[in-house]
């Protein structure tokens, strides 16, 4: 089987070195590049705008050049949160908290490098992934339904607030308010428009980018511009764009549990690349022996989050090109892109159209290297950003944000949400609370309260159903572990103060 995958593989390479093939898988990793550093936009946004351009173009050529623009949007998002803490896209959420403390400390250039060298070995791995594994897992992700996504996205909230490291109780207060959030807009069961108080544009509900603009690109500003005074303009010299050993011997773990985490994570539908950066940040905090370092300059903290969302990026093909099954509206949208040319995605879709499929799957190797070679050189450029006095670099970065965030649906309500969500960032930060998990449960809320009334809807409104699926009951079950888990300390705290006054004698 192995020879026969090799054989499949170096077809696929025959199609995927092509000259056209090559020139529109670059054309899109450098519009994916610029579309992840653009606030605003993201992945959706660029594939959405380039699906039209494919209509007369090869369904090879077609299909590559959506994907350059997917996997440079994974790693366009990175840049921006390094250097100002804006994410260009949410999956690039959780690198802004490191990634930006590194550049604080003058370590601007090795968190770029490490997040360009992350994206490509987990690129690389999970393609390798795919190429074995996607029947076999593609099959098992077919065994969730309703009561099985509620209990993985339980799961996940569960997992974030137990290895965040920090206080669970305030942990989950903040995804609870990203979960109300969540709730703003039409309901997708009855029709009927929820909490938007008269004000059309919410109907849609709250989106994601005015939320995490604002949370963390402005809340930074209004934060450095409450300083006495500004921080030190970088200067980087060379020397200081290159990774020290150190930082490459710490970084090589996250890569590694990253790419295995996203890739998993990544087959389940939902906000797959997302969601794995959230679980592959908390695990790094959770395992490593100086958590304290964490939101301070880890490069732990770039490492595995990038590495996650690019090798979840790669997951979501395989439910997409062995089922036909899209993960998500960005899988979405790709579908479309490929039966637009008459081709039925499915498991039929490697027998009957072998070169589309090991072309494609050649292609990410090919992207991937692309990429790497694209951005690496551009650590410098990007590190120059930070030249600027802070005087002129700091308005031009909220107009930037002003205009990204309203470019997303033209409507003044987004921009005034990235406003308020700034205000209201700046105090969670003034307070000690951190602001990531509001933006994984503003994500979270509208598949999860799906999932719990489609289960519902299943069952006649019994609450048995999510005891009677092992998978279900097994992910809850995950869930009471970790809430255990997460209010040990709390327990032994009680007990030490009782021994303390003295009342442990009388219990």
């Amino acid at each position: 089987m192995d020879g026969g995958v090799f054989a499949n593989l170096m077809n696929g390479f025959s199609v995927a070195l092509q000259p056209s093939v090559l020139a529109y898988a670059f054309a899109g990793c450098v519009i994916g590049t610029l579309v992840g550093m653009l606030p605003g936009l993201g992945p959706l946004a660029g594939i959405s705008l380039l699906l039209p351009a494919t209509f007369g173009l090869n369904p090879i050529v077609a299909i590559v050049l959506l994907a350059g623009v997917y996997y440079g949007a994974m790693y366009g998002g990175s840049t921006t949160s390094i250097l100002m803490r804006i994410p260009g896209e949410a999956a690039s959420v959780m690198t802004c908290i490191d990634g930006y403390a590194m550049t604080q400390r003058g370590r601007a250039g090795p968190a770029l490098a490490i997040a360009a060298i992350g994206s490509f070995v987990a690129g690389t791995l999970s393609v390798v992934a795919l190429m074995f594994l996607a029947p076999t897992l593609a099959s098992f992700a077919l065994r969730f339904g309703p009561p099985e996504y509620t209990g993985l996205l339980l799961m996940g909230l569960f997992v974030l607030a137990y290895m965040s490291g920090g206080s669970m109780l305030k942990t989950l207060a903040m995804a609870a308010v990203g979960l109300l959030l969540g709730m703003i807009g039409i309901d997708a069961m009855s029709g009927y428009t929820r909490f938007s108080y008269g004000v059309i544009e919410l109907a849609d509900g709250i989106g994601i980018v005015p939320v995490a603009v604002g949370l963390f690109g402005l809340s930074e500003i209004l934060l450095t511009a409450g300083q006495q005074t500004p921080p030190a303009i970088q200067r980087p010299t060379l020397r200081q764009l290159i990774p020290s050993l150190e930082e490459m011997k710490l970084a090589i773990g996250p890569i590694s549990r990253g790419s295995v985490i996203g890739f998993l994570i990544g087959i389940i539908p939902g906000s797959a690349h997302i969601i794995s950066s959230f679980v592959a940040y908390g695990i790094e905090r959770r395992m490593s022996k100086h958590p304290e370092r964490f939101g301070r300059g880890a490069i732990e903290g770039v490492a595995g989050p990038e590495s996650a969302n690019n090798a979840a990026a790669t997951g979501a093909f395989v439910p997409m090109l062995a089922l036909g099954i899209p993960t998500g509206p960005i899988t979405a949208v790709m579908l479309a892109a490929i039966m637009v040319h008459g081709i039925s995605p499915g498991p039929m879709l490697i027998t009957q159209q072998p070169d589309l499929f090991w072309g494609f799957v050649a292609s990410m190797y090919v992207g991937n290297v692309v990429l790497l070679v694209l951005n690496l050189p551009l650590v410098g450029l990007f590190v120059n950003l930070l030249r600027i006095p802070y005087s002129y670099l700091y308005p031009a970065i909220l107009c930037f944000c002003i205009l990204g965030v309203y470019s997303v649906s033209n409507s003044v309500v987004d921009v005034w949400i990235m406003l308020g969500m700034g205000a209201f960032g700046y105090v969670l930060r003034k307070t000690g609370f951190e602001p990531a998990p509001i933006a994984l449960g503003l994500i979270l809320s509208p598949m999860l309260e799906l999932s719990v009334r489609q289960s519902l809807a299943m069952s006649g409104g019994s609450y048995g159903i999510f005891f009677d699926r092992p998978i279900a009951i097994t992910m809850f079950v995950g869930a009471g572990v970790l809430i255990l888990l997460g209010l040990k300390p709390l327990l032994f705290k009680s007990k030490d103060w009782r021994e303390k006054v003295g009342l442990e004698d009388h219990v």
